[in-house]
């Protein structure tokens, strides 16, 4: 009986040992939910704070509020080709060091008037070498501004969503209509 017992011991320390060298805990952990990109959780927040300094919080939530930053990795995923998802990759992976390049600083550690200039500049940039930098950004303001104004949020709460053509009102002056203005 105790030969059975120091066996099955063995066993599992053995089974336990080779399993160990195959782990390695060094490397940041990818989301597996996007399985096109390969997308870490430092990677994910980098672009909430792009996606929040495109459209910033103020008196209604700001973009990292509804989580665009997802909106944004689902639709690179899914909706765009192999090059695409590639360029946007690259941008997204070299926009730290253009950061460091262009100020001297990462760019969670920049003030707000600081990134929204460096955010530009990296749109603007005519370099042949930051093109994927200005494709990222380019895909990644579009994608914010489409998840921002889609978002449930901003549908129920901020401008709600009436069916076309809305509630009959019968005698009513143009002059008495206000429609809703979200844009400033």
């Amino acid at each position: 009986m105790k030969r059975r017992d120091a066996l099955r011991s063995l066993a599992l320390l053995t089974g336990g040992l080779v399993l160990v060298p195959s782990c390695d805990f060094s490397k940041e952990d990818i989301l597996a939910a996007y399985h096109n990109l390969q997308i870490t959780p430092a990677l994910k927040q980098l672009l909430a704070d792009i996606a929040d300094s495109i459209i910033p919080p103020g008196e209604i939530k700001g973009a990292s509020d509804l989580s665009v930053q997802d909106f944004i990795l689902v639709m690179v995923n899914d909706c765009m080709d192999e090059n695409g998802q590639q360029s946007f990759m690259n941008g997204l992976k070299g926009f730290e060091d253009f950061s460091k390049k262009t100020t001297g600083n990462t760019f969670s550690k920049l003030e707000t008037v600081q990134k929204e200039e460096l955010l530009l500049a990296g749109m603007t940039t005519d370099a042949e070498a930051e093109r994927d930098i200005r494709s990222f950004l380019g895909t990644a303001k579009r994608f914010t501004i489409q998840g921002f104004m889609l978002s449930e949020y901003i549908q129920t709460e901020v401008k709600p969503y009436s069916l076309i053509p809305g509630d009959y009102q019968g005698e009513v002056l143009i002059a008495d209509i206000k429609t809703d203005r979200i844009h400033g």
